[in-house]
């Protein structure tokens, strides 16, 4: 018994809508393998994530500017997702100091456009190998003020990190007025409801300056170093 018999509420699928679905796993592919082969040499690096809508005059873009300098200087490879607002700032800051600046692009409909401040550039037609490039090689997480985009990319880091499928790294939000309700939030509800642990809480540090957030990065590492250890590398290999 074929499944039209089985299902018969199965909708036909058309041949050739279901070729292409197929022949996209290598264009997924050729993104993965890009991806690995220009970013494994960017180490250490730093993933900023930011609104794309932030405009030049904000407060947020020059901060953002500062810290991707400092980081830079300190021998930090920056990686922001390419595109304006804080993503620009971060590039340009990385791309004004020492180390390189990365661009992780992605393909939109609206908003998404490459800036000017990459040393390195990669563009993405799907979000979830987008994702893992700026996961795979981060040393640590810098998220600025942003929205649906920015949220999706700390959700699934401290998802990462709490249940083990990455290595712990330090997660840091700047400006601590925009993150305190959602902290807030965290701890009165998720954590009196009993679906996340309180020392879930601790994969995060809110902090403004630029040498604070420099410190707290090198104060992780300051036993362990920068280089997964054997038991990280591997767990980095199934991310």
């Amino acid at each position: 018994m074929d499944d039209k018999t089985r299902h018969p509420g199965l909708n036909p699928v058309n041949d050739t809508l279901l070729t292409r679905e197929s022949w996209k796993i290598f264009q997924i592919m050729a993104e993965f393998v890009e991806g690995f082969e220009r970013l494994a040499r960017i180490r250490p690096s730093v993933s900023i994530f930011g609104s794309a809508r932030t405009k030049e005059d904000n407060p947020f873009y020059q901060q953002t500017i500062d810290i991707a300098r400092t980081l830079s200087d300190a021998g930090f490879s920056v990686v922001s997702g390419g595109g304006p607002g804080i993503m620009e700032a971060a590039n340009k800051g990385a791309y004004e100091g020492k180390s390189p600046s990365i661009g992780l692009n992605i393909q939109l409909p609206h908003e998404q456009s490459g800036n000017a401040y990459q040393d390195i550039s990669l563009s993405f037609r799907h979000f979830f190998s987008r994702k893992v490039m700026f996961v795979k090689y981060a040393a640590a997480y810098v998220v600025l003020p942003g929205g649906f985009g920015t949220l999706d990319e700390l959700a699934e880091i401290m998802t990462l990190v709490q249940t083990g499928k990455t290595r712990k790294i330090p997660i840091i939000l700047v400006h601590e007025p925009f993150w305190r309700g959602l902290i807030d939030w965290f701890s009165t509800t998720l954590v009196n409801q009993g679906v996340i642990d309180p020392d879930d809480l601790d994969l995060i540090r809110i902090l403004d300056k630029p040498e604070d957030i420099l410190d707290a990065i090198f104060s992780h590492y300051e036993q362990s170093g920068f280089e997964p250890s054997a038991e990280e590398a591997e767990i980095l290999l199934d991310l």
